[in-house]
């Protein structure tokens, strides 16, 4: 923990260098070409249009697949050509384009976005009923790769694609912008970039590379683009300037909600929507979803909690009734809560379905890959996994991960918490704010900067919120001082300390309300 004291001056030195090498521009952006199978893909596809063939595309409900679907939907609008997009229902379907999914398509072409890299099964009945199937996806391939028509996978090993760490969506955008180039067509592909920004910061990509650019871009697209759905956002959001924050935290679990608590579909239908009116009813739908998804996490996570087994090293737990879509969520506020990585399972009818999440450097996918004996499926990557297990073998595959879980450096386990240094509060002002947008986008390998406080005194404490379960806590940096700030803690009641004093890290945001602009601290982690 870095406890050096920071200037304005240090702190600008200090971010200047996590960025050097890195600024890219939008034409930084490697050719498409050189994705493994994509220009073969894309021929392929426009064979398929010239031919006047029925093409079906299968997406996923999460935010990347739901972005990724609408964007190959809105480009097949402006060619223009016929395009079935299903996206699988997370309760009827399960995930990507599974047997369950097949049975409903008739189509002489299907194409993956964000999933299929595992759909070895549905590759099988494809090839069986002369479907020609090309998967696109950004998931890390397992062992036995589907027998599909072509694949195009950055993480595929024989892949030299110069930056692989894209999401769905943007390998989706790469083969349109190939399938233009095939079929000669005059099409933007600048206009999906709010979309992809969308996506990219959802999907938690690194915001380093082509990634930055393309965010960076996709952000100040939002605030001017026509595109109806576009429109919508910024006009919620009510902002000058959209941060990835924003988007983060609350345009993309509203975008997640339907997929997770509904279908996917309607979010879908609000980023295709030809009109503000039908976007605008689309959203409001999908903040009554996020709504509803918000109560049923906070009840589940308390039950989920009194299953937790303190001694574990990896959180297994399950529960009947406990609701498929917020799983992931759980798992995350299990992590932050007991510091370690977590698995939520939902059960039903002898099946235990989950989510897994992880902390610090522990590979929670190869420490289930390693105990795969005891599932029915898997996959994911190394923060974030999902599964699906006979309820029957869920004490038995915590056991075993468990036992696996031995093995790995404690020091793996110690989240990753990286704070600057020590700021003055007499220095966190609007020249501040101004000083931290200028490295803007953060999120992913370009965190916004922690600051730590220390031994600082509490004043005085206030909850807020409808059940007052966050809190307000003024504090004094230094004895001397006249100057106090106020630092939030969200979904924490914090008490009074015996000796008045506290010790925390914290971020510097900006708060826009009623055209005023003014500092907010917000609270990481109590020490």
């Amino acid at each position: 923990m870095n406890q050096e004291y920071l200037t304005k001056q240090t702190l600008y030195e200090l971010l200047s260098k996590r960025l050097i090498k890195d600024e890219k521009k939008l034409s930084d952006i490697p050719n498409p070409a050189l994705l493994l199978n994509a220009p073969e893909a894309a021929q392929k596809i426009a064979e398929a249009i010239r031919a006047n063939k029925k093409i079906t595309l299968v997406g996923d409900y999460d935010v990347d697949g739901v972005s990724s679907t609408a964007i190959v939907v809105d480009f097949f609008r402006q060619i223009p050509y016929p395009l079935e997009a299903i996206i699988p229902n997370r309760f009827r379907d399960g995930y990507g384009v599974s047997s369950n999914v097949l049975e409903r398509i008739s189509a002489d072409l299907i194409i993956t976005v964000d999933n299929g890299i595992s759909a070895v099964g549905a590759a099988a009945i494809c090839k069986e009923r002369g479907i020609d199937l090309i998967i696109t996806d950004h998931h890390t391939p397992g062992d036995i790769l589907p027998d599909a028509t072509l694949i195009v996978d950055p993480k595929l090993s024989e892949c030299n694609y110069p930056f692989s760490e894209i999401c769905g969506a943007q390998v989706a955008w790469l083969l349109m912008g190939l399938i233009k180039k095939e079929l000669n067509l005059q099409i933007d592909m600048r206009q999906f970039l709010d979309i992809l920004a969308i996506a990219i910061i959802a999907d938690i990509m690194p915001l380093i590379d082509i990634n930055r650019a393309i965010v960076k871009e996709g952000l100040k697209l939002i605030s001017i683009s026509n595109r109806p759905s576009s429109i919508i956002i910024r006009d919620f959001l009510n902002k000058k300037i959209i941060t990835s924050e924003d988007i983060a935290f609350n345009i993309a679990p509203r975008i997640n909600s339907a997929g997770r608590l509904e279908d996917a579909s309607i979010a879908l239908e609000f980023y295709t929507a030809s009109n503000t009116n039908s976007a605008y009813k689309q959203f409001e739908l999908l903040g009554q979803l996020n709504e509803l998804r918000k109560e049923t996490e906070v009840q589940t996570t308390k039950k989920a909690i009194l299953e937790v087994n303190e001694d574990d090293l990896v959180i297994v737990v399950s529960g009947e009734g406990w609701h498929e879509g917020v799983v992931g969520i759980i798992a995350s506020r299990l992590v932050d809560k007991f510091g370690k990585p977590a698995i939520v399972l939902n059960v039903e009818n002898g099946i235990a379905k989950g989510s897994a999440r992880s902390i610090g450097d522990v590979n929670i996918y190869e420490l289930i890959k390693e105990n795969d004996s005891y599932l029915e499926k898997f996959g994911g990557h190394k923060m974030a996994a999902g599964m699906g297990l006979k309820a029957d073998n869920i004490v038995a595959f915590r056991a075993a991960i468990n036992e696996s879980a031995k093995k790995i450096d404690p020091k793996d386990f110690e989240p990753k918490e990286i704070i600057s240094g020590i700021l003055d509060t007499d220095d966190i002002d609007l020249e501040l704010l101004s000083l931290l947008e200028s490295f803007e986008p953060y999120g992913e390998a370009n965190l916004r900067p922690s600051f730590l406080l220390q031994d600082a005194e509490v004043v005085n404490i206030k909850l807020m919120g409808a059940d007052k379960s966050h809190s307000r806590i003024e504090v004094r940096q230094y004895p001397h001082q006249k100057k106090t700030v106020e630092i939030i803690v969200f979904r924490t009641v914090y008490k009074m300390p015996e000796n008045r004093k506290i010790t925390c890290s914290y971020k510097v945001a900006k708060n826009e309300f009623n055209g005023k602009v003014n500092v907010q601290l917000l609270c990481n982690k109590i020490y």
